[in-house]
């Protein structure tokens, strides 16, 4: 467990993702509840654009009495058909929508899922603040939200005695990006190019919820080369590449195939090097490789929270298990091939 201090709450070291609630049975989303308190896990990350999850985890919370015991991360202002969201308006609809498909009165951390680069900080932080004062946020912070535009925003509150930034949800990995996996205005702090932003997050010690922390599944054990030479012409046809409209195994990772999002985002030569040194200290400490790709995260310098969608116990008690695994200095920067022997 740790500690976070705005909160004055213990909380999981995983934050359990609910994608896998995206759609499907209403009892199986319980069990699926059931079984991640059960592991000793408290703190959920959910979204109003994660199909019915919100839904399922209210209607679980009610019916297990068991809201005070559960964190809950959930995400609005995700641009929509009409535009860019993030604004009172947006807000409202979203937090207001949210509140009730979650059958609470309070949303423990609640995040920005984009960011509008467009619109000053100042009116943003306002109106956060806004429903702060009125306790249906206990805190809040930015998802996909540069470390630039949250550091302007924690200096706008700070001037005006405002309630600041508390949490941030980028993209974080052992692997680099090669293409965004997404669509535009995603934000990760993987890779070389990201070092500033690891920098500031690790002086900050601002908690990071880092969600694709296995890459898409590029760390998951199930990709090596051999499979990504046989199944690359397949997966990179125009028909199968994720094209703006998301299947649901395209959005939880769990195809038949290499994801497509994975492919084109990770698939390159700079990360089959860091899987395969990922998969030779997996052998000698004895692990999975996504076990060592989540110690790579966890054994940063930064307050690291691994967003992590198990689809299963067997998965989960091995994400709890990455947080215990202890990476040297040498084995961290040897993954990340900042250096060739360790």
């Amino acid at each position: 467990m740790k500690r976070l201090d705005f909160l004055n709450r213990e909380v999981s070291d995983v934050l359990v993702g609910t994608m896998p609630l995206f759609s499907g049975d209403l009892g199986e989303h319980f069990d699926h509840l059931d079984m991640i308190k059960d592991a000793g896990v408290n703190f959920l990350d959910t979204a109003i654009g994660y199909g019915g999850a919100e839904i399922s985890i209210g209607k679980w919370m009610t019916a297990r009495s068991n809201r005070k015991d559960m964190v809950i991360l959930t995400k609005g202002c995700h641009p929509g058909p009409d535009g860019k969201r993030v604004n009172a308006e947006g807000l409202k609809e979203d937090l207001f929508r949210s509140l009730d498909r979650l059958e609470t009165d309070y949303i423990d951390i609640y995040l920005l899922h984009r960011d509008d680069t467009d619109l000053p900080v100042g009116p943003i932080v306002e109106m956060l603040n806004e429903h702060f004062a009125a306790g249906r946020i206990k805190s809040f912070g930015g998802s996909n939200w540069t470390h630039q535009r949250i550091q302007e925003a924690n200096d706008y509150a700070k001037a005006h005695g405002l309630e600041p930034f508390r949490a941030s949800s980028p993209s974080y990995s052992l692997a680099e990006e090669a293409a965004a996996p997404w669509a535009p205005g995603t934000v990760t702090i993987s890779g070389p190019n990201a070092q500033n932003a690891r920098d500031w997050y690790a002086a900050s010690q601002m908690p990071i919820f880092a969600y694709s922390s296995l890459a898409r599944g590029f760390f998951s054990g199930m990709v090596t080369r051999e499979r990504w030479e046989a199944e690359k012409d397949h997966i990179m046809s125009p028909g199968v590449l994720f094209s703006g409209k998301a299947t649901k195994d395209q959005l939880t990772g769990r195809g038949e195939t290499i994801d497509p999002i994975c492919a084109t985002a990770y698939c390159v030569e700079p990360n089959f090097k860091r899987l395969d040194r990922c998969k030779i200290l997996a052998e000698e400490k004895g692990c999975t490789i996504a076990q060592i790709a989540l110690a790579f995260i966890i054994n940063s310098k930064m307050n690291v929270f691994p967003v992590s969608g198990t689809a299963n116990r067997t998965e989960l008690l091995s994400t709890l298990a990455a947080t215990k695994i202890v990476l040297t200095q040498k084995e961290h920067d040897w993954l990340d091939l900042k250096v060739d022997n360790r």
